[in-house]
This record gives structure tokens, C-alpha cells and sequence, in this order.
């Protein structure tokens, strides 16, 4: 069983590969307990809305992640109500992580234009946000690097590598 939930909003079909990846990555970092990241999809105009009001970027993005969490990628204490008192979901009483919020309408273009399928797009910008959540950061090359192979060695788990689509 993961310890990862995903609520997905407003979005059909996406629920059932976020919860893949949501569990491969749970099982990749050893993740315990129950914890849940919100997923919603938006348009451009939705997106660019968001990102101006909370980043001062007036341009439509791919992902935007918004951790409630101060967590350091891979020193996760169990997701539980012991460790994360003030975090829990009163309806789940799993530990709230965050949201991703992603554009299908730029998914769709960096699809097209990385010579991949939406659904490895949207699951790469889901993922990539996730580990966000999960206190990640690529401002540097070392951190980026870090997270790249992440990303590949999760996405490899579903069926997601560059070139495959099985998800």
C-alpha cells in the first residue's frame, strides 16, 4: 500500500496515472504512513493567473507546486499525526503535502515539441512537481541532477521512460 495519496480536481483519466506514479515514487524513497498531495489540471489562462499572483510571472507555465511542507528530500520522518501534528487532513487524517497545479494546453505543446505523448508530459510535470512537494529544488546543477534521475528512474517504474508510454 503507498503512503502517498493523490486528490486529483477537476480531471478525468489523471487520478489513475498520478496514483502510479504516486506510488512508485512512495516505494522509491521508502515514504511511511499516509500522506496526500492535491492534483488539478487548468488552462493557460488559469495557470498564468496563478503564477503571476503567486510567483509575479505574468506567462502561462507547464507546473506549479505549492509545498506545505518544509521537507529536505530524502529525510522523510513517517507521514503520521505524531510527526506532523498541525499538518492533517481532517476528513483522510493523512499528512498534507501540497499542490500541483498543471496546465494540459502547455503539456500538450512541450509534448509535441519533446516528440513524447501528453500522458508521459503530464505524468513528467506531475512527478517533477511532486518532488517539489517532497523538497526538492533544481537551482543548481547538483540538485538538478539529483532530481533528474528522480524523475527518470520513477517514470522508468510506470512506463514513462523517453520514447515509451505505458502508464
Amino acid at each position: 500500500m503507498s503512503a502517498l495519496k493523490v486528490l486529483c480536481v477537476e480531471s478525468e483519466g489523471a487520478a489513475d496515472f498520478a496514483d502510479k506514479i504516486a506510488c512508485a515514487a512512495s516505494e522509491y524513497f521508502s515514504l511511511s504512513g499516509g500522506a496526500e498531495v492535491e492534483l488539478s489540471f487548468v488552462s493557460a489562462e488559469e495557470i498564468r493567473m496563478i503564477n503571476k499572483t503567486e510567483r509575479g510571472a505574468d506567462n502561462a507555465t507547464d507546473v506549479l507546486s505549492f509545498p506545505l511542507l518544509n521537507l529536505k528530500y530524502g529525510e522523510y520522518k513517517p507521514f503520521t499525526k505524531k510527526n506532523y501534528p498541525l499538518d492533517i487532513n481532517p476528513e483522510s487524517g493523512n499528512v498534507l503535502l501540497g499542490s500541483i497545479v498543471i496546465c494540459n494546453e502547455v503539456a500538450a505543446m512541450q509534448a509535441e515539441e519533446y516528440g513524447h505523448g501528453v500522458e508521459r508530459e503530464r505524468g513528467f510535470l506531475f512527478l517533477h512537481g511532486l518532488l517539489h512537494v517532497l523538497g526538492f529544488d533544481h537551482i543548481d546543477d547538483g540538485d538538478r541532477a539529483v532530481m533528474r534521475k528522480a524523475e527518470e528512474e520513477i517514470l522508468a517504474v510506470v512506463g514513462l521512460r523517453r520514447g515509451e508510454e505505458k502508464c
